[in-house]
Formats: structure tokens, C-alpha cells, sequence
């Protein structure tokens, strides 16, 4: 053998075509576009405005949850309480409405006529409130080292227990007017609705956070190699209770979007947003094993299953098969996300 060896040609860069074939966000874009397609040329009503608005605006607090819940199991976390939390979340809002706004004089009609003030504060003690559920998530997964499954798990059962004790099990009505009016019902430019552009909004900002920013890219090395990245210098605990704290904000935010969209507190109407926005985080690309995922994909992956349902209900087949069609993608999903890991280990 020579005593020198010959360099191995280098490896041609990848075409920006050549990246987006092998996206995971693009094959599932694929699938959207033609569910839409597909619902559209059978009964083309499916793609009236009114019936894509609805769409949105229906699916606007599962956006918000599924957004944080990307920063979560990109760190190789899960947080079950989400849905408690939202709940949790709209009571305060709605009970601090009603004792800062209602008519003393007229109790039954409880703060309907409440001004934009009251509706503020009410909106900052639901945000606090969710805020303070994600505190004590990462401080238990980060501090006291109880399992992710097993804190939120237990957060989840407090949250909601907390909720009946604030209400005796009974929704809360008369909220302001105008907080369901503007925020619930109101369009912006008389074509978008406000939750929709609250919801975009936070998957826009938040997408650039997780992509482009030190937040995101720990996380990422955190749910990748948590030991690796304590080694790096990045603080992995602190890190952990940011993101726990940032999914419990956005499930207050989700509260407060429910309750302007529905006009209560709707307390037993959340019970599956925890494996909803799990199952759209996991079907737009985001592994379950941590490391890697995009806030894009989950936007595709809230769009999939809403689609649909709206298009079943459209053409006259039974909804429920939605939740089988669901299931099997999001079983697909995994499985093909486990394929992928065992070839990299390989390779």
C-alpha cells in the first residue's frame, strides 16, 4: 500500500430540491393538499371560504397548545396536563371577569357588559395561571426528577380537580360581550378571524424561536443528548423548566382563546387536547424520542386531522372514522420515525 492515500472526492452539496424531498414536512404537505383536493372535487362546498374560516378558527387553541408542545418533545419530554391546564386556565380568567366587572347589583347577569379593562385582567390571570402549571411541570421533571409521563400526569388530575373546586362542576357564564364578540367571533379585515391570526402569530414567532435562536437550539441538543449538552456548558434543568413554563403559558393562552370562542368555561369539552396536540405534533414530523421536529409540520399535523373531519362531515361519512384514519397515520408515523433512528445508528 502507497504511503499516502488518495482523498475520497468530496460529496456534492445537497440541491435545495434534493433536501425537500427527504422533508419530512413535505411529504405531509403532500398528504394535506390532497385530502383538500380530494374532499373539494367530491362535494366542492368543502372548499367554501366560510367552510375553510370555520376550519381555522375550530382548530385555533389546539394550534397554540401544539406549538409548545413541539419545544416539549423536541426536548424529549410530554405533557399530559395541557388540556387541564387550559380549563384550569379559562376558569380564573372567566372567575376574575366576573368579580372585578359583574353588576353587584345584578349578579345573574354576571360581567357581560364588562369593559375591555376587566377583560385584560382577566386575560393576564388566565395566562398567570397557566404560566404557574408549567412552572410546577419543570420543576418537578427538572428538579425533582419525577418522569415527564408521571409529573403532568399528576398535574393533570390537580388542574382539573382545582377547576371543579373553583366552579362545584358547572360551567362559568357572562363573560364580557366583547371579549366574545372581538376575540371569539371578530374578523380581522372582515376575513380572518382574530384567534386564527393570534394562533399564526404564535406559530410564526415561536417557529423562529425553535429554528434560529439559542432557546431553540438547546433544546434541540437537550433533547438529543441531555448529558452531551450539560457538558457543553448549557444549564439542562433551568433549560427544561423555560420550556415546561413556555407550554404551561400557551395552554393559559389556548384557555383564554376557548373561552372567547365558546362564551363558557366548557369544562368537560378539553379532555383529549393533550393526545390531539400530541398526535399533530408527531404526525407533522417531530420525533417522539426528542432532538429533532419543526413548528411547521405541526402546523400541517393540527391541518390533517381537521381536514379531516370537516371533510367526512362534508360528504356524509360517519366522523368518527376520522379518529381510526388518525390512528393509523400516527401509528405510521412512529414507526417510520423509529426506521429512520435505527438507520442513522447504523450509519
Amino acid at each position: 500500500m502507497s504511503g499516502t492515500s488518495k482523498a475520497l472526492p468530496a460529496r456534492p452539496p445537497a440541491t435545495l430540491a434534493s433536501r425537500l424531498a427527504t422533508t419530512n414536512v413535505l411529504w405531509i404537505f403532500v398528504v394535506l393538499v390532497a385530502l383538500v383536493l380530494f374532499f373539494t372535487a367530491v362535494q366542492p362546498n368543502f372548499a367554501n371560504p366560510l367552510n375553510i374560516r370555520s376550519i381555522a378558527a375550530d382548530n385555533a387553541a389546539l394550534l397554540v397548545l401544539a406549538v409548545g408542545m413541539t419545544f416539549v418533545i423536541v426536548s424529549a419530554g410530554i405533557d399530559l396536563s395541557i388540556g387541564s391546564v387550559l380549563i384550569f386556565s379559562g376558569v380564573v380568567a372567566a372567575k376574575v371577569m366576573l368579580a372585578v366587572g359583574g353588576d353587584p347589583r345584578d349578579p345573574s347577569a354576571g360581567a357581560a357588559d364588562a369593559g375591555w379593562g376587566v377583560i385584560g385582567l382577566g386575560i393576564l390571570a388566565g395566562l398567570l395561571a397557566g404560566l404557574a402549571w408549567g412552572v410546577i411541570n419543570g420543576l418537578l421533571v427538572a428538579k425533582a426528577r419525577v418522569p415527564p409521563l408521571i409529573a403532568t400526569l399528576g398535574t393533570l388530575g390537580m388542574a382539573l380537580g382545582a377547576s371543579y373546586l373553583l366552579t362545584g362542576g358547572t360551567d362559568v357564564r357572562g363573560i364580557p360581550r366583547q371579549l366574545a364578540g372581538t376575540l371569539g367571533f371578530g374578523l380581522v379585515l372582515n376575513s380572518v378571524p382574530w384567534l386564527v391570526v393570534i394562533a399564526a402569530g404564535v406559530a410564526v414567532v415561536l417557529g423562529l424561536v425553535l429554528a434560529y435562536t439559542r432557546f431553540g437550539r438547546y433544546t434541540y441538543a437537550i433533547g438529543s443528548n441531555p448529558e452531551a449538552a450539560r457538558r457543553v456548558g448549557i444549564r439542562v434543568d433551568r433549560h427544561l423548566i423555560k420550556v415546561y413554563a413556555l407550554m404551561g403559558l400557551l395552554s393559559g393562552l389556548a384557555g383564554v382563546m376557548s373561552l372567547a370562542h365558546f362564551s363558557t368555561t366548557t369544562i368537560s369539552g378539553h379532555s383529549a387536547d393533550n393526545l390531539a396536540a400530541i398526535a399533530a405534533v408527531v404526525l407533522g414530523g417531530t420525533s417522539l424520542f426528542g432532538g429533532s421536529g419543526r413548528v411547521t409540520g405541526t402546523v400541517i399535523g393540527v391541518l390533517i386531522p381537521a381536514v379531516l373531519q370537516s371533510g367526512f362531515v362534508t360528504i356524509g361519512v360517519n366522523p368518527y372514522w376520522q379518529n381510526v384514519a388518525v390512528g393509523a397515520v400516527l401509528v405510521a408515523a412512529v414507526y417510520l420515525d423509529q426506521v429512520r433512528r435505527r438507520a442513522r445508528e447504523r450509519a
